[in-house]
């Protein structure tokens, strides 16, 4: 479990949790995502990519076409179990390893890119950035990566997210609206940024994969016991009956921003 004064008012949650769950239901990110974060030079023919916070490892498996040669870390092993599942069922070759970001030990200079999807925010910086720079080359990249849906934009989304709160009032995910991606003072010692981008998309679902979506989220699948989870569900179902059609799209946005070592 993890406890985070600064998340969810220091509820506890463990990703391991929700690993079923975001296996199935958070590979959701549309082409456009991976082919914005291959435009920076990353994930490119040849390169050495690191993602660290892989979770199922959404990021190595979605741009092993690119070419690159991926590792991911994470540290819950019910997320790298999954990783690992998913990449062998076709036939990938990654690498994955349960390690904390502020425990990782590769040598110096072993990679040319790192990313970081929707995990930035839960690391220690004071030891990430120093230890990031470490393992990237002269001139290695570091993506910081993020989608989020709209809830005062969406109807599905913000209803979805109303009954988050009912169920996790100390929930802190609520209420997003595009952003760029805060990247902490101690990087500017490390790191100067290159590039920082902000576009919407719109990510399609059917009630079933949506509600999933939501499950597997920290307010819900990693947060709540089995017997909350399946009453949220329960509800949430019903919810999306009265609210939605059978398939519909959820407005999103995503942010990248690109730092490169210094």
């Amino acid at each position: 479990m993890i406890t985070n004064n600064n998340i969810d008012n220091g509820k506890p949650f463990d990703w391991g949790r929700a690993s079923s769950d975001y296996a199935k239901y958070r590979d959701i990110y549309p082409r456009e995502f991976y082919e914005k974060i291959h435009s920076f030079g990353i994930g490119i023919s040849g390169q050495k990519v690191l993602d660290i916070g892989t979770g199922t490892g959404v990021i190595p498996r979605n741009m092993y076409s690119f070419g690159a040669r991926f590792t991911g870390t994470d540290i819950s092993e019910n997320q790298i179990a999954e990783a690992k599942r998913l990449a062998a069922a076709e036939c990938m070759d990654i690498d994955f390893f349960c390690k904390s970001t502020e425990e990782l030990d590769f040598p110096e200079e072993s990679f040319d890119a790192i990313t970081a999807c929707q995990c930035f925010f839960y690391f220690d910086h004071d030891i990430a950035a120093p230890k990031l720079s470490k393992l990237l080359g002269k001139g290695g990249k570091l993506a910081v990566l993020y989608m989020g849906w709209l809830p005062y934009e969406d109807k599905v989304a913000g209803a979805s997210e109303e009954l988050i709160l009912r169920y996790n009032p100390k929930w802190t995910g609520k209420g997003d609206m595009r952003h760029e991606i805060f990247i902490p003072e101690v990087y500017e010692n490390f790191f100067k940024k290159l590039h920082g981008e902000i576009f919407d998309v719109r990510v399609h679902f059917t009630c079933e994969s949506w509600n999933g979506r939501i499950k597997a989220c920290r307010g819900i699948g990693a947060s709540l016991t089995g017997d909350e989870i399946a009453a949220f569900e329960r509800e949430h179902m019903a919810l999306l009956e009265k609210i939605a059609p059978e398939s519909f799209d959820v407005q999103h946005y995503c942010a990248v921003t690109v730092l490169e070592k210094v």
